[in-house]
């Protein structure tokens, strides 16, 4: 999902400035709020009321007759012995009761580590580079060009992003050929580092789920990673296309669902999107935006539900909520690939996005918050909407405090008014909008993948703790709005590995309001 704003914005580097304005866009979407939401966050929380019983009972029940002498359970055998229906009763309601809980409690889902594709030095693509390029081709008229210009002027982009090799070329040269040769050396390359540093054979991975929106090819982009690395002949493979830029959250569900099912195995998601097919040349100016936004990228991240792996695995799968509001017109179209006037085919964003994404966001976050947030801002976000209801409708209800439920964000990096308005919006600081900020500087928008960036970002900075929890947070065509709630099981200490290899020292680079 993409969006734009006002203010200025520069190239990479220590010490560049990226000018930012605040206009408002995004409506202030936590000003109203749909009960019906809350409702299905709190089921959501009620589908575990049994665990959450259970357990507590046992540790009772185990603490206490610990504390019993030989006295009292040779008083409670005599009772028994002459009880037989107690006896089996209470033995129906515990076989009955440990079944249950066996059988119904969810797996955790373990995430040993992640690897983000970074692209080589000679497809970088500086603004004078693409401003160049774009005038050299002869598809487009001064004002689609002046166009481009601005929106890579107040994109928050920097100098260093990356572009595929077909659009090196003056004219570009997009074929299915090119196209392939692009999902290769992102989709490879990124499992390539993901083997080399989980030790993981190819040969263990049981469940394989890749999302791509626009490039679809066949055989599928799953069965190219299939033949590429020789994966097992019964492996249950998954190719999502046509889902947008919050996908890599859906991929993640699925192979969540999935680990659920098949025991003690692997599951890899691989999340990218594709540039080279789906450039747009012509003059329409809603149909441009793309072009400047979104550069080459893509993630591999290898799940488990193997209790060993619990030790070495970085994350633990905590919530995955998602929104769809693709019931409705306006949301549906407001992501939509079509051709122009001149049979030119792109993707072409609506004036109402924005909106659009503050109320696909508003009810992902009210369906989240009743799992995440501590009472406290649970019981004072009632009181006010009980206040509003009876007594003042016009009072404002209570925006809960989401720093006090995760301690980092990483908000899809589709554009800097997106990351402007969510900051203003959930009261956010600097600190934690900075991982998403300087994806989008260093990488661009590189879609599904771009919360993998972020986190990457926040590992580099040495910021990661055990026990924090962060919260991806993702928009796509649909329209989507998906969250995964992330615990981190160790302390992650600062490295220079990853997409942040040799530049992590530069950032995060000075923001000038």
């Amino acid at each position: 999902m993409e969006g734009t704003g006002d203010g200025g914005g520069g190239g990479g580097g220590e010490g560049q400035t990226v000018r930012i304005q605040h206009t408002r866009i995004l409506p202030d979407f936590l000003q109203s709020v749909n009960l019906k939401y809350v409702k299905l966050g709190y089921h959501y929380l009620i589908s575990n009321l049994f665990t959450l019983c259970l357990v507590p009972l046992m540790i009772v029940i185990l603490v206490e007759a610990s504390q019993s002498n030989p006295d009292d359970m040779r008083q409670l055998w005599l009772h028994l012995k002459y009880n037989l229906v107690s006896v089996i009763i209470c033995s129906a309601v515990l076989v009955f009761g440990s079944t249950a809980y066996i059988m119904t409690r969810p797996r955790p889902v373990y995430l040993v580590d992640y690897s983000c594709y970074r692209a080589p030095d000679h497809l970088k693509a500086p603004y004078s580079q693409f401003m160049e390029h774009s005038r050299l081709t002869g598809d487009f008229d001064e004002s689609a060009l002046e166009f481009q210009r601005k929106i890579l002027e107040r994109s928050g982009l920097g100098e260093e992003t990356y572009v595929p090799e077909a659009m090196h070329y003056v004219p570009p040269r997009p074929s299915m050929a090119a196209a392939r040769e692009e999902a290769e050396q992102v989709m490879f390359g990124a499992l390539d580092n993901l083997f080399l540093n989980t030790a993981i054979k190819p040969k263990d991975i049981g469940i394989l789920v890749v999302n791509c929106s626009l490039f679809n090819p066949t055989p599928s982009l799953s069965a190219m990673i299939v033949n590429k690395y020789k994966l097992r002949g019964n492996i249950r493979s998954f190719n999502l296309g046509g889902m947008g830029c919050s996908a890599g959250v859906i991929a993640i569900d699925l192979a969540k669902d999935m680990l659920q099912v098949h025991r003690n195995t692997y599951a890899v998601v691989v999340s990218t999107e594709n540039i080279t097919q789906n450039w747009y040349f012509g003059n329409k100016k809603a149909m441009l935006i793309p072009n400047c936004l979104f550069r080459v990228g893509g993630s591999a991240v290898l799940l488990s539900n193997k209790s060993v792996d619990r030790k070495r695995a970085k994350y633990k799968l905590v919530h995955v909520v998602r929104t769809h509001r693709g019931a409705d017109a306006k949301a549906f179209r407001c992501v939509y690939q079509e051709q122009d006037d001149a049979g030119k085919t792109g993707v072409s964003l609506s004036k109402e996005l924005m909106a659009i994404a503050g109320g696909a966001l508003k009810t992902n976050i009210t369906t989240l918050g009743p799992l995440v947030l501590p009472i406290s801002e649970q019981l004072l976000f009632f009181a006010t909407l009980v206040v509003k209801k009876f007594f003042s409708p016009h009072i404002k209800p209570y925006i809960p405090d989401f720093k006090l439920a995760f301690d980092h964000f990483c908000i899809h990096a589709g554009g800097r008014a997106v990351i402007d308005e969510l900051e203003k919006n959930l009261q956010l600081l600097p600190i934690h909008v900075e991982a998403s900020r300087m994806t989008l500087h260093r990488f661009g928008n590189t879609s599904s993948s771009s919360i993998w960036y972020e986190l990457a970002y926040i590992e580099a900075k040495g910021r990661m703790r055990k026990g924090n929890r962060v919260w991806q947070i993702a928009f796509g065509s649909g329209f989507k709005c998906n969250s995964a709630v992330w615990e981190a099981l160790r302390n992650m200490k600062q490295s220079c590995n990853g997409p942040w290899e040799e530049c992590i020292d530069k950032y995060p680079v000075k923001v000038v309001s």
